[in-house]
Parts: structure tokens; C-alpha cells; sequence
């Protein structure tokens, strides 16, 4: 299989947030523990891998967010019929 030659050094996506949630993803950069600590190590393969899963981790959150604000969005500017009481 042929090598791609890599001409830059994929970043590192930390953004100095550095607070986990209770299963250990990272708040700023959505990664996980292990992804964290062993970025320095990994291959361009495996760093490319882990950009691909924290896209899916930001696209799965836009997600919920969007789904959350439908359950719980109001429209103020929506005028409400309502009959009479009496």
C-alpha cells in the first residue's frame, strides 16, 4: 500500500478548557482520556482517527441540542387563540 507523505504535523485539538465529564471526555476538545494522554504517541493514522470520532462526538451533540431546543422552544411571537372561559 502506498504511504502518503504528511507535509504538516496534525495539530493538537486541545483548546486549554481540560475538564471531563463523568465518562472521561474532555469538555473543550471532546476527546477521551487515553486519547488525550497518548496523542503525542500516535501515528498520523491514529490521530486522524481520533479528529474523525471527535467530529462525530461534535455532530451527535449539535444533534441533541437541536432536538432539545424543538421539544423546548417556544414561539413568543405566535399569537394563541383562546376561547372563552365563560
Amino acid at each position: 500500500m502506498n504511504q502518503q507523505f504528511e507535509l504538516f504535523e496534525i495539530a493538537n485539538p486541545c483548546i486549554g478548557v481540560c475538564q471531563s465529564n463523568k465518562k472521561g471526555y474532555c469538555f473543550g476538545c471532546l476527546r477521551s482520556r487515553p486519547e488525550r494522554q497518548l496523542w503525542h504517541e500516535m501515528t498520523t493514522e491514529q490521530r486522524r482517527e481520533v479528529l474523525r470520532l471527535v467530529s462525530g462526538r461534535k455532530l451527535r451533540i449539535e444533534q441533541m441540542r437541536q432536538r432539545k431546543g424543538e421539544q423546548l422552544g417556544f414561539d413568543f411571537e405566535e399569537v394563541v387563540e383562546t376561547g372563552e372561559l365563560f
